[in-house]
């Protein structure tokens, strides 16, 4: 690991990445490499976790071709010096911001979108000026080993190199000089990200989780609810940062909704999803045995079948839940779905903020008051009203979270931010030096204070 940041740190310094045409290069050289290798790439997740072709491409590959596409169309205009004015106790001078590439930037992926949540990063940090290595989930290993073996075979390790391996190797790497990392994952593994960090004084961006509710109050069209409600939930088997952890719907529209969703999960699935071309599977055995302890058979609304050898989970719909059971204690990141009801919306708002904020909140509502008072009164990284996960398409929206779901922002504009530092630069004019401010003080302090008023 000491060879490979000391690489990159001596491609850095050479200057290369400083050159706008070499970064719009590299990543239309990688959105190429995509492109030639999608079949590849739909069989190394179809053999992690069954993840259908459609969702492959939608979740993976377009999110990445529209987000290169948009580095490319704007990065020449972010990356240019911006002048700002001068200050009068300054005079004369110019003063200007300069974007400039932190350096060595580490990238470290999840399993669950292994492909779009493992470059797109690295497509800011590249936009930015930097070199990258990546660390690619080792739970999602067939698309971990094609990644890697795109990347090395294909550009220069000290411009952008990626390493395999487990939790080990990514504590070696975090031991190096690095300028920059960036970790998508949990809460638990980024503290430990985040200490490792500290003891560098490295700055770092952390892309969490949590438990995102979906809010469906009375005035929702409840039929379009429960359809993006289970799009969101059940995309990818629910193995999604941003699903829709839970719900919380009026009393008045409980059964309802409960029957509409499960409508719509026959819909899109059929009647055994087991045999659905088009429904995931969980990532390994851990997880699945973790998720299918979350299901307590006499709260089973729908669904609730498990199948070990396949890994598989039906879609669940959980009701007569509770904060105190074992489904509402840590984020679920599967295919299980409690329905939880409420009579006062300032109850529900006043419950939620006193939990951890989340990374997402949807809120399904026609009432203009009731999508305001969620919105100034809870705290959250992003998410939508009437509609499930598809902030995340608009490269116009920064995508990060808020307290234990992460810090630090990314996709379109906000990438390229996160992986630049704003330089500030004063040039002084040498045709006139003001006196004041040198020794020795005497009569000056006077002189001063009425200065300052006209500052």
């Amino acid at each position: 690991m000491e060879q490979v940041v000391k690489k990159q740190q001596q491609f850095f310094n050479s200057g290369k990445t400083l050159k706008i045409s070499f970064r719009k290069q590299q990543l239309q050289k990688l959105k190429n490499i995509l492109k030639e290798h999608e079949d590849e790439i739909y069989e190394a997740l179809n053999e992690d976790f069954r993840k259908p072709p459609f969702e492959s491409h939608a979740t993976e590959l377009f999110v990445l071709y529209q987000e290169i596409d948009h580095l490319l169309a704007n990065i020449d205009r972010w990356a240019k010096t911006k002048k700002v004015k001068s200050s009068l106790i300054n005079f004369p001078s110019k003063s200007y911001i300069k974007p400039q590439p932190y350096g060595v930037v580490l990238v470290i992926a999840p399993w669950n979108y292994p492909v779009q949540l493992a470059l797109n990063p690295v497509l800011g940090a590249i936009a930015a000026g930097n070199t990258v290595i990546l660390k690619p989930s080792e739970n999602a290993p067939h698309t971990s080993r094609l990644l890697a073996d795109f990347i090395n075979t294909n550009f220069d390790s000290g411009f952008f190199r990626a390493v395999e391996g487990d939790a080990e190797t990514t504590q070696s790497l975090l031991s190096e000089p690095l300028d920059y990392i960036f970790f998508t994952g949990s809460t638990h593994v980024g503290k430990i990200i985040m200490k490792s960090a500290a003891d560098q004084l490295t700055p770092l961006t952390l892309e969490l989780g949590g438990k995102s509710p979906a809010i469906v109050d009375q005035s929702a069209d409840l039929t379009l609810a429960a359809k993006r409600i289970a799009w969101g939930k059940f995309i990818n088997a629910g193995q999604t940062c941003v699903s829709p952890d839970y719900v919380y719907v009026h009393t008045s529209k409980h059964t309802e909704l409960c029957r509409l969703i499960q409508k719509e999960i026959r819909s899109f699935y059929g009647d055994d999803p087991s045999q659905s071309d088009d429904f995931a599977r969980i990532i390994n055995d851990k997880h699945f045995d973790r998720l299918a302890n979350l299901i307590t058979p006499e709260k089973v609304f729908h669904g609730g079948n498990t199948d070990p050898d396949t890994r598989y989970i039906e879609p669940t719909i959980l009701t007569s839940v509770s904060w105190d059971d074992p489904v509402m204690q840590e984020e679920i990141f599967g295919p299980i779905l409690p329905i939880l009801q409420f009579d006062d919306l300032s109850e529900i708002i006043s419950t939620l903020q006193n939990k951890s904020k989340p990374l997402a909140l949807y809120l399904f509502s026609t009432n203009n008051k009731n999508q305001k008072k969620v919105i100034r009164n809870l705290q959250f990284g992003g998410g939508c009203i009437n509609d499930t996960v598809a902030h995340l398409g608009n490269t116009e929206l920064p995508f990060g979270g808020i307290g234990n779901s992460g810090f630090g922002l990314y996709h379109g504009k906000t990438s390229f931010d996160t992986f630049t530092h704003p330089k500030s630069i004063m040039k002084k004019s040498n045709w006139l030096d003001i006196p004041m401010r040198y020794p020795p003080y005497k009569e000056k302090l006077k002189w001063l204070k009425k200065l300052t008023k006209f500052l």
